[in-house]
């Protein structure tokens, strides 16, 4: 097949313009990505989409399989997003937040609650994963009147100071800002990240729960850009065992996972756990940024005891995003996506198992649904290979603690023989 011109002349021109105008932070990264090996990391700019396709500002044009982290999870520019937003454009908005809401924000709560498996579920709205988060951590503790928490090696929730005293993704996140980040989150560790076994994980989380009064232990069902790491059968379910012997609640971090993505609305339903709170955010609202804290009424009920608390922000509940996560979710049961999720995501995995299987370089094929892992050998694999991909017409991003992950999440709707031709190509790359 012919290669793309990929990063091609006016990508380039506008990346240098964006390396003068944006926090170096980005393009640090971006340096630190090109490695020894001195990769051309510089950036695609993006100009279009349309499902699962994205086209750049040279013309070029790509299959997408990160979907804006997920986020994009009916593709680009879905005719059922489209439309609410625009109709809803013409009529409002903005709302007054929590002082005066909107027909479309509590629409949306109703739609919401619908999704909790407790008793008369209430919802707090946010703007982003992290946000929903922070309120689930704030939920915790108004509902238990503890003040310490319990996140997993491997995990990201967002960087925000509440989500990223709770981040296990990578020290180096935390540690600048690590004297003003709470001292009350300890860490256990979770199955397959780093090696660790699921009885290790429970008996370290036992000894956790026993050691302090715990409010809440926060746990994503999948690993998600620690890598995709899937825990063994059973274990989110004995993890909230443990919780509830020690009178702690069970956060599902369901940002990534949830939604249709790993093939059901929520992952931690789909396993059987009996989760306090969920978190939701990313595809929610179909590519507009709004995320969702969901628990029982009796969790909730904290918000409104003694002093005035409360959580919110000028654009939270806003009518536009409000009508696209009605959308989004209106659409994943017309068109049945989350089923397809879990029949294509388990097609798609045996396909990259059955075609990978000779590639030294690939250590493991794993996910649920369309969230899928492809660990490699090394990060400098995974980054030489996600340039690779990207002049073949692949958008691809790389997870895992050591960056050595290709991490896949196409929109849900991606048709088969596009999403089925991605293994072949790779497979290429690394033979080469």
């Amino acid at each position: 097949m012919s290669l793309l011109d990929a990063p091609g002349p006016r990508s380039r021109e506008l990346a240098e313009r964006l390396a003068e105008l944006e926090c170096p932070a980005v393009a640090h990264r971006r340096l630190a990505r090109a490695g020894a090996n001195r990769l051309d990391t510089a950036p695609i700019v993006l100009a279009s989409g349309r499902g699962a396709e994205l086209t750049d500002v040279d013309g070029n044009r790509y299959v997408d399989l990160a979907a804006g982290f997920g986020a994009a999870l009916l593709g680009h520019g879905h005719e059922a997003i489209t439309h609410a937003v625009s109709s809803q454009a013409s009529k409002l908005v903005q709302g007054l937040g929590d002082v005066y809401a909107t027909e479309t924000k509590v629409a949306l709560l109703g739609e919401l609650a619908r999704l909790h498996p407790g008793r008369v579920p209430r919802v707090l709205l946010g703007q982003s994963g992290g946000d929903a988060v922070t309120a689930a951590l704030k939920t915790a503790t108004l509902s238990t009147g503890r003040n310490s928490f319990i996140a997993f090696d491997g995990s990201y929730h967002g960087l925000g100071y509440g989500p990223l005293a709770a981040c296990g993704f990578r020290a180096s996140f935390r540690q600048p800002f690590a004297e003003q980040l709470s001292k009350q989150v300890r860490f256990a560790p979770y199955p397959g990240v780093r090696g660790a076994s699921a009885d290790v994980a429970l008996s370290t989380l036992d000894d956790l729960l026993r050691d302090e009064p715990t409010a809440a232990v926060l746990v994503e069902p999948i690993v998600g850009r620690g890598g995709c790491v899937v825990p063994p059968d059973g274990f989110l379910v004995q993890l909230c065992a443990l919780a509830r012997k020690h009178g702690a609640l069970v956060i599902a971090d369901e940002i990534w996972t949830g939604m249709g993505r790993c093939g059901a609305m929520l992952r931690s339903e789909h396993c059987g756990a009996p989760i306090d709170i969920v978190c939701l955010g990313k595809g929610l609202g179909g590519g507009l940024p709004i995320s969702a804290c969901i628990a029982s009424a009796d969790h909730m009920a904290g918000w409104a005891s003694g002093i005035e608390v409360v959580h919110t922000s000028t654009h939270v509940g806003a009518p536009l995003a409000c009508a696209a996560a009605l959308a989004t979710l209106e659409t994943l049961r017309v068109e049945g996506l989350v089923e397809r999720s879990a029949t294509l995501g388990q097609r798609f995995r045996d396909s990259l198992l059955d075609v990978l299987g000779g590639c030294e370089s690939v250590v493991e094929v794993r996910g649920a649904g369309l969230m899928i892992g492809i660990e490699l050998d090394s990060a400098t694999t995974a980054q030489g290979a996600i340039r690779q991909l990207l002049r073949r017409g692949y958008v691809v991003i790389s997870g895992g603690i050591a960056g050595d992950t290709l991490t896949l999440t196409p929109p849900l709707g991606i048709d088969e023989d596009v999403l089925l031709g991605f293994g072949p190509c790779l497979r290429e790359i690394l033979q080469a």
